[in-house]
């Protein structure tokens, strides 16, 4: 039972699916059918599908039948109208052939053109095509052209920035392109070439601002801001942006920094001439200030290229080379107002660098050390200045004429005598042409060392203190041994001495006015504490002590050389009727000397100075001298024998010394003073002469003694010549008595005289 139904029920299916194939055939288009008679052939009911689909054409052949046959007269006149009309088709067919054999024709152009046209449209294409990778790549072209043409022009920085514009924007569009590729590969050769013209641009800024540190610094010495604009800074700028931009900026820095301490220690070498003008010290100036005015700019302007450890480390160096060089080469200068000059000139480049900030102080110091020097050389200067004066002196008092003259003279030295005022002219001061002029030169000395103290930062003081050690130096050594050369030199007469004491005490007086002169130029009161004592009133002590020395000496000479024309006749039997001719010559240049002492003409005061104290002291002096040069003559071991006629010749020539010394040679002695500068010789000629040796030997050693003066050696010497002289001349007169107790009592005061002496040694 089942079969069966299940035998229907897949037949209905199959017949309905037939059904709905052939529906789908019917109204299917004929492309697309395909897919249906698929659906057949793949069943297994073709046969019954072909059946009913032969079964429904033959249905449809039934209806077009029927519809013919309902249509036909109309089919007819159908056909007879396309008869009609295939006529007329083929007149429309032999125009269109026509019509496209002249389409054909006239279509060969037009054809032509239209492939021209495509062409040309083609080209289009391509153009625009071109055009728009151009367009991509003109700008890589134009910014490489751009690159190349900044490095030629040296605008280094602008090119490395074109170079990172370049590889950064530009390339990464046109990256495909082979040229790309080259420029690529070519950039980082380009870089480094970009940092190798930087770098030679810097080495030519580093070449152009040594050679023109000079001009930098002269600039700047001359205070006028903005010496750096002589410098072009660019270089230094950009070379250091592209070494910072390229990663590069410490190698920079320390190539920058060891390029400049070369350079430093380059500027810092003076030239070997240097002392020998002020236009040496100038340049070296101008070099060193222009090398740190640079150094300067750039640590104000480069964030970090150079700092101020590196740059307080060159000035540290720079100073003390410097100094150095300034101190060897300053000690060759013997030009004060060089000196002078470069003392001025460091001043000046002391404070324009302080100007800079850099630290003078050290410069200031050494200064106080060239001050020295500048005075040594002022001494030097000022001893020829006093050499001259000294030499060019006539040692005269001054003669004055009128009142214009005299107060010529008054102006330049401080004198002030109220009895030469009411004298008439003419008339003449006490000193000579050297005291006015020595003061003056005193004066120019001291303006001459103010003028180095200016600009020191000194205090008052300090500027008080330095002069008065100064010109203490130019009294105590310069101007003294000037007046020791003068007065110690060969054949200065004792007048020019004489003058040269006059002169000496008015000098020496006129040293209060010094103190006030330097007072009023430094505002330093002589009261204050420390200040320096001027010497001169030392100086000029010592040198009238050495004049006053100089005329004892020089007449002692004149003494001496008379004495040696003394020629006695040691053994002459009796004396002669006068003192002898040179002693008289020599006793008349002493009264001739003496007379000039006391009629010095110009001399105030004369008495009281020169005859009350050198005079004196010279004419004793002299006196002492005669007497002891005398004593030594009858003393000298040469004469060995002397009679008693020959010692009353030398005594008529003590004679006249004493009698000299009574007549007052000079005035002021007090009764006979000056006499007894020859008392030992009278007491030694008495003894002798009056044979009074029983009153020698008796009073010896008592203050009352008659022959106090006379040394008992002496006496032995002298008594031992005569006794000698008795024994020769009396040979055959020995046997006379009165010779024989003269011989007895010579021998027995010679035997005293021994004991005298051993009693005095023991």
């Amino acid at each position: 039972m089942e079969r069966p139904k299940m035998a229907e029920l897949e037949s209905l299916e199959t017949a309905a699916e037939h059904e709905r194939i052939l529906r789908e055939i019917e109204s299917t288009d004929t492309a697309c059918i395909g897919p249906t008679l698929r659906s057949v052939y793949d069943g297994e009911e073709h046969g019954r599908f072909m059946e009913k689909l032969e079964a429904r054409i033959r249905n449809h052949d039934r209806e077009i039948e029927k519809m013919c046959n309902f249509h036909y007269q109309g089919f007819v006149d159908s056909i007879t109208e396309l008869l009609k009309v295939r006529g007329e088709a083929q007149k429309l067919k032999n125009q269109v052939t026509d019509t496209n054999r002249k389409l054909q024709n006239e279509g060969k152009e037009l054809i032509l053109a239209m492939q021209e046209l495509r062409q040309c449209r083609l080209q289009q294409r391509n153009i625009s095509a071109t055009v728009d990778k151009l367009t991509l790549c003109l700008p890589v072209l134009e910014m490489y052209s751009k690159l190349r043409e900044q490095m030629k022009s040296k605008r280094h920085y602008p090119a490395l920035k074109t170079l990172e514009h370049l590889e950064h924007t530009f390339l990464p569009q046109v990256s495909h392109y082979r040229f790309c590729k080259v420029m690529v590969d070519n950039i980082p050769r380009l870089r480094e070439e970009i940092k190798e013209l930087s770098m030679s641009d810097l080495k030519d800024f580093l070449e152009s601002i040594r050679k023109h540190s000079d001009k930098i610094g002269e600039t700047a010495m001359k205070q006028v801001p903005g010496a750096q604009d002589l410098v072009d800074f660019s270089p230094v700028y950009r070379c250091l942006h592209i070494y910072s931009v390229l990663g590069a900026r410490e190698t920079f820095e320390s190539y920058y920094r060891k390029q400049r301490r070369k350079q430093a220690r380059l500027v810092l070498q003076p030239p070997s001439n240097m002392h020998e003008t002020l236009d040496g010290y100038r340049k070296y100036f101008n070099q060193i200030v222009g090398f740190f005015v640079v150094e300067d700019h750039i640590l104000h302007t480069t964030q970090g290229l150079v700092n101020r450890a590196y740059i307080d480390e060159l000035w540290e160096m720079a100073l003390s080379k410097t100094i150095a060089a300034l101190r060897t080469h300053s000690s060759y200068c013997s030009d004060p107002s060089l000196v002078l000059d470069l003392k001025n000139l460091i001043v000046l480049f002391a404070d324009t660098l302080q100007g800079y900030g850099f630290p003078v102080n050290q410069l200031f110091d050494m200064l106080l050390e060239i001050q020295d020097q500048y005075s040594e050389t002022l001494l030097k200067k000022w001893a020829g200045v006093f050499r001259n004066i000294l030499d060019s002196d006539n040692y005269s008092p001054i003669p004055v004429s009128n009142e214009d003259v005299y107060r010529k003279i008054v102006g330049q030295f401080p004198f002030q005598d109220a009895e030469l005022e009411k004298q008439p002219f003419p008339k003449k001061f006490p000193f000579s042409e050297f005291v006015p002029k020595v003061y003056g030169q005193i004066k120019e000395f001291i303006y001459a060392c103010l003028k180095f103290s200016e600009d020191l930062h000194l205090s008052s003081t300090e500027v008080d203190d330095m002069i008065r050690k100064s010109t203490n130096l130019l009294l105590t050594r310069t101007l003294s041994n000037c007046l020791q050369n003068v007065i110690k030199r060969k054949n200065v007469g004792l007048t020019e001495l004489v003058q040269i004491i006059i002169n000496t005490t008015h000098l020496e007086k006129s040293c209060k006015f010094l103190e006030e002169f330097i007072t009023n130029i430094t505002n330093v009161l002589p009261e204050t504490v420390h200040t320096t004592k001027l010497y001169g009133t030392t100086t000029f002590k010592d040198a009238r002590h050495a004049a006053e020395e100089e005329i004892y000496t020089n007449l002692n000479q004149k003494i001496d050389q008379f004495l040696q024309l003394a020629d006695y006749d040691w053994m002459a039997p009796e004396p002669g009727s006068r003192a002898s001719e040179y002693l008289v010559d020599l006793i008349g240049f002493l009264r001739s000397t003496f007379a000039v002492f006391t009629h010095l003409p110009g001399q105030v005061d004369v008495h009281s100075t020169m005859s009350g104290k050198v005079a004196q002291t010279a004419c004793m002096s002299a006196c002492k001298h005669l007497s002891t040069s005398l004593l030594q003559l009858l003393l000298e071991a040469e004469v060995r024998q002397l009679t008693l006629g020959a010692l009353h010749q030398f005594n008529l020539d003590v004679e006249e010394c004493e009698q000299f010394a009574r007549s007052g040679p000079v005035p002021g002695f007090q009764g006979d003073t000056l006499q007894l500068a020859f008392i030992d010789l009278r007491q030694l000629l008495d003894l002798f002469i009056q044979w009074d040796w029983s009153t020698y030997l008796a009073d010896y050693g008592q203050p009352t003694c008659k022959y106090l003066r006379v040394n008992p050696t002496t006496a032995l010497i002298l008594l031992e010549k005569m006794r000698d002289t008795s024994r020769k001349n009396n040979v055959f007169a020995q046997f006379r008595k009165n010779e024989r107790d003269k011989q007895k009592l010579i021998d027995t005061v010679a035997k005293q005289l021994r004991g005298l002496i051993n009693s005095h040694h023991s």
